[in-house]
């Protein structure tokens, strides 16, 4: 399934030619602007410590991956962060320092999802959690006045709420089986090639995408 990733991102008129029903949007890096330097960077004001030293503790700590599996709680991950960096700043602060990664969601990308809605089944797969799930419904209440990204798909996956994670197969087999869809007629797109090969692995079609204005291109 290895070719296909590659052959979707050379050759974006095959999807004209396959025209998949069902359509899985990864969210960071694909529909909103993602720049996780940010974050490293600012924790690194906040403590002291080197960017290098930040991403090295961060990749570290099991508590990211628990806490985007819905197995810790936004307390008990703030504290975590306090503990791992040597910090005791409010959790305001902190919030704020995590969700520095999250950029724009032009309107523009939330006008295809209303065009792409109209001839295919639309769902949301992301890894996350709450602190940042909040910033995003914010970012698009902003921009287009809805509460949520939830109104402009069929479904909307969070892994902290389905406490499954990609690229874990289980996730994708999930979305799959709850929705009654075929694998190769389901297009999933993600910045991320360990998620996009997780979903192969079952039979769905991917598509990597290396900037989020990509989609614009690959649907026109």
């Amino acid at each position: 399934m290895r070719c296909i990733v590659t052959y979707l991102k050379c050759n974006p008129q095959f999807l004209k030619n396959s025209s998949p029903r069902n359509i899985i949007f990864d969210l960071g890096g694909v529909i909103i602007d993602l720049d996780v330097e940010r974050t490293m960077k600012a924790f690194s004001a906040l403590s002291g410590k080197t960017v290098p030293e930040i991403r090295q503790l961060l990749e570290s700590d099991p508590i990211f991956v628990n806490y985007e599996k819905g197995l810790a709680s936004d307390q008990k991950f703030r504290d975590s962060l306090r503990n791992l960096l040597n910090i005791k700043e409010s959790d305001e602060v902190i919030d704020k320092a995590w969700n520095a990664m999250l950029g724009a969601i032009p309107k523009t990308r939330i006008d295809l999802l209303e065009k792409l809605g109209k001839k295919h089944k639309l769902y949301l797969l992301s890894n996350t959690n709450n602190i940042h799930l909040c910033r995003f419904n914010e970012i698009v209440h902003s921009v287009s006045g809805s509460s949520s990204l939830n109104r402009y798909f069929d479904r909307a996956y969070y892994s902290h709420i389905v406490k499954m994670r990609k690229p874990d197969q289980e996730i994708f087999a999930h979305v799959l089986r709850e929705n009654g869809l075929l694998p190769e007629e389901t297009l999933f797109l993600d910045d991320n090639a360990a998620n996009l090969e997780g979903a192969s692995r079952i039979g769905i079609q991917t598509f990597h995408v290396t900037h989020p204005d990509m989609i614009f291109s690959l649907f026109s």
